[in-house]
């Protein structure tokens, strides 16, 4: 497994608030719109990352994260594992302090690259499943 318990727990609870979430349009049948609402109710900021650049509960899209005009913490990753990387190797180039690959988006080699970086990662889990886990 990508991400063992205490890393999942170290990015829910200390590494910021600020969640680019990659994927995130105003799609509500999308997995991402449900755990950005999650994510929202546990007190983190979302910022969608969408090539149309929506705005999604309340918050303004942008359309990459070299796009995003604040610092962000985690970027939550919900493309196909094919582009994943790619979105890893941006949210290294941007300042992420960690990256989380949701469930079925899996990049070995991004993994890697992203930890070799000194980013905490996990692949393969969805915060919304684990968050409420943490109280």
């Amino acid at each position: 497994m990508y991400g063992d318990q205490e890393t999942v727990r170290r990015i829910l609870t200390a590494t910021g608030d600020t969640w680019a979430v990659v994927g995130l349009s105003e799609n509500s049948s999308r997995a991402a719109y449900g755990v950005a609402r999650v994510l929202q109710r546990y007190g983190k900021r979302i910022v969608p990352v969408h090539p149309k650049a929506q705005a999604v509960h309340g918050e303004q899209g942008y359309a990459s994260l070299a796009e995003i005009p604040f610092p962000v913490d985690v970027v939550d990753v919900f493309v196909n594992s094919d582009l994943a990387g790619g979105v890893a190797d941006e949210a290294v180039a941007v300042g992420a302090k960690a990256v989380w690959f949701q469930l079925d988006v899996i990049d070995e080699a991004a993994y890697e690259r992203v930890r070799a970086a000194g980013l905490d990662m996990v692949m393969n889990r969805c915060p919304a499943i684990e968050i409420p886990r943490l109280d």
